[in-house]
């Protein structure tokens, strides 16, 4: 599809041909709607990139190839805010990934399960029967709001319920409404009975949407209209103090207060953050949000959709690689965006920032207690990929004792509602695929995350999740070899584009070519800070003797702070002279 800008909005900006196209998909029917009912085994580049909006992204598997022949197959994305999984649910999800997909399901770093392997002529089913069984992928992927974040322990206390029910509100708040109607018409056969049904707050908040100040001039989709964003767009919720979402790296960020009597005051709003990055294009870039302010109860709602509304309006509709809200508050700034916000969209005034905790990165690991009767139990998974003998052993337990899943932005899982008489069978089961002793888990593998990468990611210019296994043993075995007693928060990825979010890690690894990467150094561990690139194309086998004079020099400098916070609070030259490669 031509990019080139052919038309200008009626705010005078450009646009690319693949806004005209999207303006024409009928909602983002078609071509997909036509070419899911033809032969082939893969769909056209114009159906991929509707596709995105329902959930899915069409892979090639490079090493299992044939000459000429690619072998097509579908990654499959849930929309699950909060990262909440029923029981049912997964029990479905476990049976299609054997059945139609790879055997393997993948927690994202957005609280939501992947499938991998599905075929082109079995999608629909995949997709039917998850909305059969209360689950949904509309709006996983695209140019849309995508699964929203919030702290996934299911701690009963109100700060905790709140966070979790105000992600569940944005989320349908932010649903589109003429797609939803397409995806239910092109993955349910037009069934109705399975819309997501916002509650009377929400659809009293919907309404807003109409407002001449935050309307799109589209009746059929009065926020989004027929274009919808200019590119993906993220949410989070927390409570003060807990940064388990990577808050900063949102579209929007949100932490909630709650006053003495349980009751939602309000939030704090922090915009702009971002991940994606190209390299050598200085155009784009990570970002991290700045904060917006605070409001009371009664406007989070309006503030949201206001803030949608802008970048809707604002944002890049030329080039795709700067449509990101986070280049707008870098071109126009923080004091342009506030202003154009409330003069034409929220027109209430914006408190500062409420004073908030410090933020702390927690993982829920180990056995908590859920309520007077019940325990949860958090579950380390490297990687996120939930696979073989341990895949079985958790369909078990979910069937067994009725359990539900709550997945972390951490690529971990909670098992929930287990009660007092079942927590010692629980744990024998557990114990026979490894969780034997969950208060002994290995630092640097606590907190780490990998991408998919290679085979399956096109973006990918080298391996991230395959490795990951070998690369923290030996950065753990240098530590050891320095005789240092701290850990490092360790991210990596296949390409730049930040999947695993890199650049808030003390150290990060970010493909740039075939067994070769950047190194990116301090980052803070509780996700409030950028790292900054120090090395563009270190081989991989350079490791350990490129990090060593480093680590020593932080050993020798520091005995109590961070390895982020050492890096830090030295120039650029200091490290890079400790730096050999």
């Amino acid at each position: 599809m031509d990019k080139k800008p052919t038309a200008c909005l009626a705010n005078g900006l450009e646009v690319s041909k693949f806004e005209e196209f999207k303006k024409g998909s009928q909602f983002l029917k078609e071509p997909l709607a036509s070419e899911l009912k033809n032969d082939s085994d893969h769909f056209t580049n114009d159906a991929v990139q509707l596709l995105k909006f329902h959930g899915s992204y069409q892979q090639d598997d490079r090493e299992n190839r044939k000459p000429g022949i690619k072998d097509w197959q579908m990654m499959l994305r849930l929309r699950s805010p909060g990262g909440e999984i029923p029981g049912k649910l997964y029990l479905c999800l476990d049976d299609l990934s054997n059945n139609l997909g790879n055997g393997t399901l993948r927690i994202t770093t957005r609280q939501a399960f992947q499938m991998h392997g599905i075929r082109k002529d079995n999608l629909k089913t995949v997709i039917k029967t998850i909305v059969n069984s209360m689950g949904s992928t509309l709006a996983a992927c695209g140019d849309i709001n995508r699964n929203v974040m919030a702290p996934a322990a299911p701690f009963e206390t109100s700060e905790y319920k709140i966070a979790r029910d105000l992600a569940i509100k944005v989320a349908d708040l932010l649903t589109p409404v003429a797609a939803q109607g397409t995806f239910l018409e092109l993955w349910a056969d037009g069934d109705l009975a399975y819309r997501i049904k916002p509650d009377k707050e929400i659809e009293a908040n919907r309404k807003l949407q109409f407002n001449k100040n935050v309307y799109s001039g589209i009746k059929n989709e009065p926020l989004y209209g027929s274009t919808y964003l200019p590119r993906k767009f993220k949410c989070a919720v927390t409570v003060p103090g807990d940064n388990s979402v990577d808050l900063l790296t949102n579209d929007i960020g949100l932490v909630a207060f709650t006053n003495n009597d349980g009751l939602l005051e309000g939030c704090n709003f922090y915009i702009g953050g971002g991940m994606g990055r190209t390299h050598n294009n200085e155009e784009t870039f990570a970002r991290i949000a700045d904060p917006l302010g605070y409001v009371e109860e009664k406007d989070i709602f309006e503030l949201v959709q206001s803030i949608v509304a802008v970048q809707r309006d604002y944002g890049d509709r030329k080039t795709r690689k700067n449509a990101r809200m986070k280049y707008l508050l870098h071109d126009k700034g923080i004091s342009w965006f506030k202003e154009i916000l409330t003069e034409k969209y929220f027109k209430k005034e914006i408190k500062p920032i409420r004073k908030e905790p410090e933020n702390k990165l927690i993982d829920y690991l180990g056995w908590q207690k859920q309520n007077k009767d019940h325990w949860f139990v958090g579950l380390p998974l490297l990687s996120g990929r939930l696979a073989g003998e341990k895949k079985t052993f958790i369909r078990k337990l979910v069937k067994e004792f009725d359990l539900d899943l709550r997945l972390t932005p951490n690529q971990d899982f909670l098992l929930c509602n287990i009660h007092n008489k079942h927590k010692n069978k629980v744990k024998d089961i557990l114990k026979k695929i490894g969780y034997g002793n969950l208060e002994d888990i290995n630092d640097i593998q606590r907190h780490a995350l990998a991408c998919p990468a290679l085979p399956l990611c096109g973006l990918a210019m080298t391996e991230a999740e395959r490795i990951l296994p070998n690369i923290l043993k030996r950065i753990d075995d240098l530590l050891k070899e320095c005789e240092i007693d701290k850990t490092i928060l360790f991210r990596i990825t296949g390409c730049p584009n930040g999947c695993s979010r890199p650049y808030m890690a003390e150290l990060a690894l970010v493909g740039s070519g075939l067994n070769k990467y950047q190194v990116w150094l301090g980052g803070s561990k509780n996700l409030r800070r950028l790292a900054k690139p120090y090395l563009q194309r270190m081989a991989l086998d350079d490791l350990e003797k490129t990090l060593k004079p480093l680590l020593l020099e932080w050993k020798k400098t520091s005995s109590v702070e961070d390895f982020g916070d050492f890096i830090n609070k030295n120039d650029d030259e200091f490290i890079l002279d400790h730096l050999t490669n």
